[in-house]
């Protein structure tokens, strides 16, 4: 299975970072007031959005090579979370489009939005 790249330095972001953790819970209220709460995913959905603004020329692009082998959200790779170590083995990029951005030499921008792929 395809990782997701690391950095020179072996991270996989740099900070500050962002990671979310959602549950789907479907509320049903009746007549009487009373609720019924039930998932609607067994598990929580994990999200990370990568901001990397000190990448040279070689990061940026192994970067842009990873995302057109995944063909933006099409494909699904192994992500590890760098707050608990875990290795996520179906991950997907959440966007279609990468905006690739050189401020001065060696100094290239990029924001990766990685979901999980939870069943």
């Amino acid at each position: 299975m395809t990782e997701f790249p690391r950095l020179k330095t072996g991270a996989v972001l740099q900070y500050p970072a962002e990671r979310e953790i959602a549950y789907s819970t479907q509320v049903f209220r009746f007549v009487d007031g009373s609720e019924q709460r039930c998932r609607e995913r067994g598990n929580a959905r994990r999200r990370w959005i990568i901001r990397l603004d000190e990448l040279d020329e070689s990061e940026l692009a192994e970067i842009e090579e990873f995302f057109v082998a995944q063909q933006g959200r099409v494909g699904e790779f192994a992500f590890t979370d760098p707050w608990d170590g875990h290795q996520y083995l179906s991950c997907s990029i959440e966007q279609d489009e990468l905006t690739l951005s050189f401020v001065e030499a060696n100094r290239g921008q990029t924001i990766l939005v990685i979901r999980e792929n939870v069943g």
